[in-house]
């Protein structure tokens, strides 16, 4: 039985089966008839009454055999519910309560090839704006009603949600620092999203599987929680959260398992040192047990004890026992006592020394008794050379705060003033060239030879260049090379006995060895920076510089040894990553490749640390570290940072964000740029690694208080392609927020500034400042930005005093019976390769001594050699025995 009804928008609709099958029919309604809208409202809920009434009724109702699943849509793209019934003579959609318009079902009826039951199957798409458009209590959701000759059935309801996931962590994981076994716990916050993330954890790239290592567990609260923490647990983690929609990288997190060092057993007790009357027994033991490893806590206490003993004499006095320290602590007291003395005596004996030297003769001989320093190397007397010694270059001198743990290179040297800088020289005669006229020292030189006369030679004119006094030659050549304009320069004039040139805040420094120039002869030598744009890079491979371009003479300069040069870079070293290698110039202002720092080679060698490269090269020029990326995981660091100040309307606040390579250098220019305009440098600076992927760098302002401070729009983010970020050392990348205070009365500024580059590392910077112009004031970058000496020469610019340099040459330049050369102390001091570069030189052992000074000239710490010299004698002497009448010629470590 089926009726009919035309509604007003030209639609005939037959009811049937209690539901209206309407199709288009033309545009025309019978006299008569109802409105079309009064009449689909009272049908829709007979319809909706008899569908609850037939549920009822017994017999074979539809039966569906799939029904909507809940779906998510993605970006704007639709999705399809599906329904699929037996026995159905009609499917229809209902979303949200509202029957679906039946031009908007796709149907298809077919036979089930076992059943024999013909299936009925409808879909329907739903769109990305039909679900934005809906507002109701609930999600948007749709169910299908099925048709029988018995009765209707409903599906379940599915739901629809735009699926997204936001940007940012909601909590991202921080770096640790643990100690071994100890408990790891990283937690993680995912974006909001819908569906909500899932979250995985990366381990240097690599997926960690709680599965695999019933040590880890990831299933608690989205955390990475490593119960005992073990030394391959130490790497860099990163968690991972996805959805349907999108995928998303937290900041990545460095944990450092470390372990405190541990005192091994002590050893027997060695014989008495004497055959006759009161010696001495020692005994020592190692920080071994565990030795310790990445910034553990190196081992308390000492790692010699002595006592004293009696041997019997020849002539049968009575030899008495040996007593150890717990036993008569009088022994202690006087040993210690007398030890004390001792001390306190060569210090005492080193600075008459000096004193007597300095004023009778600016190059005498080391006159330091090796047998003074010998128990030097024990370290219980370490800490006290360290404080008194004036042969050693002060390393407790401590940068400031804002860049304390930035970089450890020299900033300069202690010293209000070196005499040996202006008063190299016999009888005080000074050179007169133009390169000391640029520096204004040759004014005062050529001042006390006008005043002086009588110092004068008598066949020597004030402007000579080489002068004979006292047979000591001071050579400065005609043609000495043009220098660039720069304010990164130094020199000074430097003798037989060496010493060393150091720029200060660039983390550069040349090291010129005891015995490098001639023993009559005298050199006037500088270094400096190049501020000129670079053409050692080559932008068509991809190479770039690392550090800064040096160079050092002058030209024709003739040496002995090597002079060790160190320069900071801002490469992640790695062999797999990098190629890196050490570029000179040439006379005609060209580049040429000397050598690459995986290669051997006997022109020059190159030893790279973490923040530093040492080179020793023997000929003068202009030299460059330039790095070509092998793969796209290579990374170069860079250093951000985030200076203000106020600008001249006083409402205005500038907030300016650096970001230049890693290198005291780099860092430098930005310091002095600030300075000049009072900028204050709102928070301490940090690396970002930037891997040479090709991908951009993003800079962006967050969390401004927006009652109190403004911005303009579209003003937040700011982007720098990868090739300004990857040659920045050329032009450093730097952009700037204007901020506006809403009243004058506002001094307070909170906000933070992201870096990161796009799919890689990110790096937060938190600002907390004061704006008012009573608070304001300049931050001081470095303790001792202002001061002037760059030089040291002599035996104080060396941390190994002369006396045991040349003790250890002459034990180790010759193998001996006992197995020791310069190559067991190179392996003991971590250089492993390249030896053949060693093999060339006349001294071995001096050349491997200057690249140690070269290393170690921060800390100024003798312990790592003396551990090495120890260690050797240990390995070599326990199990040699010794004639009586055999000449003891080496250490007693």
């Amino acid at each position: 039985m089926a009726s009919s009804a035309w509604r007003a928008d030209g639609h005939q609709c037959h009811l049937r089966e209690s539901v209206y099958l309407c199709s288009v029919q033309p545009r025309q309604i019978p006299v008569g008839c109802e409105t079309a809208s009064k009449h689909l409202q009272r049908q829709r809920a007979v319809s909706d009454a008899l569908a609850d009434s037939l549920s009822s009724v017994g017999g074979t109702l539809p039966h569906f055999l799939q029904e909507p699943e809940d779906a998510y849509i993605i970006k704007n793209n639709p999705i399809k519910l599906r329904c699929r019934a037996t026995p159905a003579l009609q499917i229809f959609f209902k979303c949200n309560g509202e029957w679906v318009h039946q031009n908007q079902h796709t149907a298809q009826e077919y036979m089930d090839q076992n059943t024999g039951l013909k299936i009925r199957e409808v879909t329907i798409n739903v769109t990305r704006q039909q679900v934005e458009d809906f507002h109701g209590p609930e999600d948007y959701w749709c169910l299908c009603v099925a048709w029988s000759h018995l009765g209707t059935s409903k599906s379940r309801k599915a739901t629809v949600r735009i699926a997204y996931l936001r940007k940012n962590f909601e909590q991202d994981p921080q770096g640790k620092e643990v100690p071994i076994k100890g408990m790891i716990v990283l937690h993680c916050r995912p974006p909001e999203g819908v569906p909500m993330a899932e979250v995985e954890w990366l381990k240097n790239e690599e997926l960690v599987s709680s599965l695999e290592d019933d040590n880890i567990d990831t299933r608690a609260d989205h955390n990475l929680i490593i119960n005992e923490a073990r030394l391959s647990d130490s790497g860099n983690y990163t968690c991972l959260a996805s959805n349907v929609v999108a995928k998303r990288r937290s900041a990545t997190a460095t944990v450092v398992v470390f372990v405190n060092g541990g005192w091994s057993l002590w050893t027997e007790w060695s014989p008495c040192s004497v055959n006759c009357g009161r010696g001495v027994q020692k005994r020592s033991r190692t920080c071994t047990n565990p030795a310790p490893l990445n910034g553990g806590a190196f081992c308390e206490g000492m790692s010699v004890q002595k006592i004293t003993c009696n041997a019997l004499c020849p002539d049968g006095k009575l030899m008495h026992d040996v007593k150890p320290q717990s036993m008569e602590s009088s022994i202690d007291v006087a040993l210690y006592s007398g030890l004390a003395a001792g001390v306190i005596a060569v210090v005492v004996l080193i600075v008459a020394i000096t004193l007597y030297r300095k004023s009778q003769s600016e190059y005498g001989v080391d006159v330091i008794d090796s047998s003074a320093l010998a128990g030097g190397f024990q370290s219980f007397n370490f800490k006290t050379t360290r404080q008194g010694n004036p042969l050693l270059l002060n390393s407790s001198m401590q940068p400031d705060i804002t860049v304390g743990q930035t970089y450890s290179s020299p900033i300069c040297f202690q010293d209000s003033i070196d005499k040996e800088l202006f008063d190299p020289l016999p009888d005080k005669v000074k050179v007169q060239s133009s390169f000391m006229v640029s520096l204004g020292v040759a004014d005062r030189a050529e001042y006390h030879v006008k005043t002086h006369p009588e110092t004068l030679p008598a066949n020597h004119h004030p402007n000579y260049s080489t002068v004979e006094a006292k047979k000591t030659t001071v050579i400065a050549p005609n043609g000495i090379h043009t220098l660039r304009k720069t304010q990164f320069k130094t020199s000074a004039v430097f003798g037989h006995l060496g010493g060393r040139l150091v720029i200060p805040n660039a983390g550069v420094s040349l090291l010129v060895p005891h015995g490098a120039i001639a023993d009559d002869t005298s050199w006037e030598m500088y270094m400096l920076i190049n501020q000129e744009e670079s053409s050692a890079q080559s932008e068509e491979r991809c190479e770039i510089l690392l550090g800064p371009e040096i160079t050092y003479g002058p030209p024709g300069l003739n040496l002995s040894y090597p002079v060790a040069m160190t320069i900071a870079h801002c490469a992640e070293v790695s062999a797999e990553n990098w190629n890196i290698k050490l570029k000179r110039q040439t006379k005609d202002n060209k580049w040429e490749e000397i050598m690459s720092v995986d290669d051997e080679s006997t022109s020059c060698y190159c030893l790279m640390d973490s923040h530093s490269c040492h080179l020793l090269l023997d000929q003068p020029g202009c030299y460059a570290l330039v790095g070509e990326p092998n793969t796209d995981a290579a990374i170069k660091r860079l250093r951000i940072a985030v200076f203000g100040s106020m600008e001249a309307s006083s409402v205005d606040y500038s907030l300016r964000v650096h970001c230049v390579d890693d290198t005291p250098h780099a860092f430098q220019r930005v310091v002095t740029a600030e300075t000049s305009r009072g900028g204050q440098l709102l928070e301490e600076p940090k690396t970002l690694f930037f891997k040479g992927n090709c991908l951009s760098l993003q800079v962006s302002i967050q969390d401004i208080p927006q009652f109190l401070w403004s911005i303009k729009p579209f003003t937040t983010c700011q982007e720098f392609s990868f090739t300004q970020v990857w040659y920045s050392n050329q032009q450093p990348v730097h952009c700037a927020f204007s901020l506006q205070r809403h009243s004058a009365s506002t001094t307070q500024l909170s906000c933070k500034i992201s870096v990161r580059q796009v799919r890689g590392h990110e790096q937060i910077l938190q600002v907390y400042t004061s704006v008012g112009e009573s608070e304001k004031e300049t931050v001081p970058f470095f303790m001792q930005a202002d001061c002037t000496v760059t030089s040291q020469t002599g035996a104080k610019a060396f941390k190994i005093p002369l006396s045991i340099r040349q003790r250890i040459c002459t034990t180790f330049d010759t193998a001996n019976a006992k197995g020791k050369d310069w190559q067991l102390l190179a392996q003991k001091l971590h250089i492993q390769r390249n030896l053949s570069y060693f093999t060339k030189q006349k001294s071995p052992s001096a050349v491997i001594l200057s690249l140690w000074e070269a290393r170690h000239q921060d800390s100024g710490d003798l312990d790592s050699l003396a551990s090495a010299l120890e260690e050797i004698g240990k390995i070599h002497c326990k199990n040699l025995p010794q004639s009586p009448d055999e000449k003891e010629t080496d250490f007693t470590f």
